[in-house]
């Protein structure tokens, strides 16, 4: 990861899906079996990146290890993997998990995927089988969505043959695949007006990674409080085998919040004047605003409105890794949207800074690669805003 000779191709992957987006935006429907193929070539261009080892310090290490040692009956919000007391604990594949001096900052829910799939098999190829499960998976709550809220369907390739899908699924393999897919089973269940099943798949999610948060504006009222309830003693009740004297264990979350950054242009400009903690708490109020915001101006229920949240949330977050992209994947299929879809691809280039850390470089992304990335996204959204002011501009004229 990290050579030219990813990048590259990676790269005119990320300009053929633009394309394919533009075609997917000026035809309406598509024949069934061109959908049929289009899945079929996205499924056989994961299976190579599916058998390919991840990279010797994935993150995919550190789930081997949380999910070993809660079988071992260790509590991964205490032990730290470098602790020379655990060093019989570890195996081959959890020996190079990165940060080795903290412990583990996943939430709850992903803790116990982790211990479900190494109950299993415990490898880092069963995991990565497991979240390319959870890929395809998506591929059908999305066809039922849009089948229910009649959109095209042909918008699931949309989702499917994004690039990020290979490379941090199949490939690198990260956990954000199975918080997606329970917030996209939210959000099909707000469709058939399955309240229960929504708030709950809706707290699931938040208990993998806690980025939806942002997005409780648009359940307000949509379920019942009953269901909200419910969705929180479940989510509180996945904690409870990890309290530590009483105590919401957090692991290393507030050392990622102080220490770690990455591809954070807009952060590290707040954090020039506030402490770490209040810029991330302002991210966190970006995202519920602007959930606010969406909800009184898009159509119910519109993907706009699960897309743009996380996303401005991501944009303010002191980290911003390639992965954390696949949030708002199943949820990218309108023109507003297009500034989100172009950042999936514009994103690519900071695969570099991988290359760099082994020649030794600093843990930061060059200048010119966030200028081409945050400057792909603004400019395709200052294109569109112009485009909105001069239609409605020439509507008025028109009237008048």
């Amino acid at each position: 990861m990290g050579e030219l000779s990813f990048i590259i191709p990676l790269a005119v992957a990320g300009i053929a899906y633009l394309l394919a987006i533009r075609e997917f935006f000026s035809t309406p429907t598509f024949p069934r079996r061109v959908i049929v193929i289009g899945l079929v070539f996205a499924a056989l261009w994961h299976l190579p990146f599916l058998l390919m080892p991840p990279g010797s310090d994935d993150d995919i290490h550190r789930y081997i290890w949380d999910g070993r040692v809660q079988r071992l009956g260790y509590n991964p919000y205490i032990v730290v993997p470098s602790d020379l007391a655990l060093s019989g604990l570890h195996t081959p594949e959890t020996r190079t998990l990165n940060n080795p001096d903290v412990p583990s900052p996943y939430p709850a829910g992903a803790q116990l995927f982790f211990r479900a799939v190494t109950s299993i098999h415990e490898s880092t190829f069963a995991l990565k089988v497991a979240f390319v499960v959870c890929d395809l998976a998506i591929v059908f709550v999305l066809l039922d969505v849009l089948r229910c809220t009649r959109q095209g369907e042909h918008w699931v390739l949309a989702y499917a043959w994004n690039p990020l899908l290979a490379t941090e699924v199949a490939g690198s393999g990260h956990v954000d695949i199975v918080g997606a897919l329970l917030l996209l089973v939210s959000v099909a269940a707000l469709v058939r007006r399955w309240r229960a099943v929504a708030a709950l798949a809706f707290g699931l999610a938040v208990a993998v990674k806690l980025l939806p948060i942002v997005l409780l504006p648009l359940y307000w009222r949509r379920v019942r409080m009953r269901d909200a309830a419910l969705a929180a003693i479940v989510v509180a009740l996945l904690y409870v085998p990890f309290f530590n004297h009483g105590r919401i264990p957090i692991g290393s979350l507030g050392t990622y919040v102080q220490m770690f950054r990455f591809n954070d242009p807009v952060f590290a400009t707040f954090e020039r004047v506030a402490g770490p903690q209040l810029v991330v708490g302002l991210a966190v109020l970006v995202g519920f605003l602007t959930a606010m915001w969406m909800r009184g101006k898009v159509p119910a229920l519109s993907p706009d409105a699960f897309a743009w949240p996380m996303a401005a949330s991501l944009l303010c977050a002191p980290v911003v890794y390639p992965w954390y992209l696949l949030w708002m994947l199943p949820f990218l299929r309108s023109t507003s949207t297009v500034p989100i879809i172009i950042w999936t691809v514009s994103i690519i280039p900071t695969y570099y800074v991988w290359r760099l850390r082994t020649l030794g470089r600093p843990w930061l992304v060059p200048g010119w690669i966030m200028l081409l990335e945050y400057g792909s996204v603004a400019t395709a959204g200052a294109i569109i805003m112009f485009r909105r002011y001069t239609r409605q501009a020439v509507t008025r004229c028109s009237t008048d």
